[in-house]
């Protein structure tokens, strides 16, 4: 998560000090939860990459997960065109409700349907997690292994893999899911240690469908 959110255009009210913030899966874009942030407890969420709201039950600072473990993991913020309310992106640790529901939204007790991936809303949430990588570089990840390893290991991985996903289409097409996921994951991952965001990638595709 960037962290160049600016907190000082924030249209707190002026009243009670409070900005709503609306709660959105990442991976598949649904709305988990509605909960109220003051200035302290958007710079912690923002410093921390957790969520942390306000109570205004127990007039008190609480980060999502405190006592249930189910933390929100932030993946980015942004502002409405009016500043005066916030969405959040967050990857969510177990169900978001106090209730034991995915949703605050959905019915207690009611079955939750699964929530349908998309290629894009995966491809989103893969790229924050190698942001999120790259940033900690914890220890056995992966990931972890490949970006240190630079630029010219990330893309002899996505050479091989290219090649894989061509093979398996031709000689076993029922690995081709398989294999190109490998790949996308392994392109992201070249993509974050040569420094380029992937949204500069949709920009160029965008320009070519003119």
């Amino acid at each position: 998560m960037g962290t160049d959110f600016d907190t000082n255009a924030i249209r707190f009210d002026p009243d009670s000090g409070l900005v709503p913030a609306i709660v959105q899966d990442a991976q598949d874009g649904s709305v988990l939860m509605l909960g109220w942030m003051n200035r302290e407890s958007l710079e912690r969420t923002l410093e921390s990459g957790k969520a942390t709201f306000y109570s205004r039950s127990r007039k008190r600072l609480w980060e999502k997960g405190e006592t249930s473990g189910n933390t929100l993991f932030v993946a980015s913020i942004a502002a409405d065109c009016d500043s005066d309310a916030i969405l959040v992106r967050a990857h969510p640790k177990g169900p978001c409700c106090h209730q034991g529901t995915r949703s605050c939204f959905d019915a207690p007790g009611a079955a939750t349907p699964p929530a349908r991936a998309t290629l894009q809303s995966v491809l989103v949430g893969l790229a924050d997690v190698i942001e999120q990588r790259d940033r900690d570089r914890p220890e056995g990840s992966y990931t972890t292994t490949l970006l240190q390893a630079g630029v010219m290991r990330a893309a002899q991985k996505v050479a091989e893999e290219a090649a894989e996903t061509a093979l398996s289409a031709v000689a076993e097409p029922h690995r081709l899911a398989e294999e190109s996921a490998d790949l996308l994951y392994h392109l992201l991952v070249l993509w974050r240690a040569a420094g380029l965001d992937p949204d500069r990638v949709a920009e160029e595709l965008l320009s070519r469908a003119r």
